[in-house]
């Protein structure tokens, strides 16, 4: 009896450990097509725009740099006009994902140190804990973008779009419930667990992720919103930084638009500093990112 049961016992191990080695070959050979179609569309100058457009997809591009830059900085939401533009010039959705991560890079980058006080002063969160979450979900996320079919990705864009749009409208009260609801008895692994979902969403897709943080880190029992900002832009920087050295390693940076949009973004981003000490309305304006969210994203449905 206790024979047969080891044999069904090594039959079982050896069915898993097959199907383990048929997910990775599946997923390897997903991988490589997306790369192979970036390639393909590369060489065949489908991303190249000729003499005669050339000069209106860089204007759009600087000028959408320029926006996002200046939304980023005064309330968040970029990447509803980033992302569609990179689309819009012939970047394929995969790249234009990676791109437009790596084109906000920089912004994440200044508003972390701009609150390194802050998060010298956390103590409800191990910094060194975030750091490691954070690291792990954007490799992560961006490892699970390389290996959805680009078909999929674009079918899933809209949803993701959608989501992201939702998160920026409802994120702020929802985040604020939570606050009011007092201290939360999350613990450091279920606290790391709600981390690490939300920095995985956002290796894999940018938009809307530093809203859900804030949601996250109330929902975990922070209640200092200065600790919750620079930890979410610590975070920010943090995964964006590992999931663009992934998508670099794995070739799916459109480099020219990227430079020309990350330029034109951190100007924006200066200019929207600037700005913000003027815009009292702020709900207004939060209104109209969540109305250009939603068309972007009804864009989209309708490709």
């Amino acid at each position: 009896m206790s024979g047969a049961c080891s044999s069904r016992s090594a039959r079982n191990r050896s069915n898993a450990m097959a199907g383990l080695v048929l997910g990775i070959g599946h997923a390897s050979k997903v991988m490589r097509t997306n790369l192979q179609t970036i390639a393909v569309s590369r060489k065949s100058g489908l991303m190249v725009p000729g003499p005669e457009v050339a000069m209106t997809v860089y204007l759009v591009l600087i000028l959408t740099g320029l926006a996002a830059g200046a939304l980023n900085a005064v309330a968040g939401g970029g990447t509803f006009l980033s992302f569609p533009a990179l689309v819009w010039t012939g970047v394929p959705p995969i790249m234009a994902n990676a791109t437009a991560t790596l084109a906000a890079l920089p912004g994440y980058l200044c508003s972390a140190w701009a609150f390194r006080a802050d998060v010298r002063r956390a103590r409800s969160l191990p910094v060194r804990l975030v750091l490691l979450v954070s690291a792990l979900g954007g490799i992560l996320g961006a490892v699970l973008l390389l290996v959805t079919p680009s078909a999929v990705f674009s079918g899933v864009v809209p949803w993701l779009l959608a989501f992201a749009t939702a998160a920026f409208a409802f994120g702020p009260p929802i985040t604020r419930r939570i606050a009011r609801m007092g201290k939360g008895t999350f613990g450091l692994p279920q606290a790391a667990a709600v981390l690490l979902a939300v920095t995985i969403y956002g290796g894999y897709f940018n938009g809307g992720v530093g809203i859900l943080l804030l949601a996250a880190f109330g929902l975990i029992g922070l209640t200092d919103l200065r600790e919750m900002n620079g930890l979410k832009n610590l975070v920010s920087s943090v995964l964006s930084a590992v999931s663009v050295t992934v998508y670099i390693a794995a070739d799916l940076i459109a480099w020219k638009e990227a430079l020309v949009l990350g330029a034109a973004s951190a100007i924006g981003g200066y200019i929207g500093a600037a700005l913000s000490r003027r815009i009292h309305n702020v709900r207004a304006l939060r209104a109209f990112i969540a109305l250009v969210g939603a068309s972007m994203s009804l864009v989209f449905f309708l490709r």
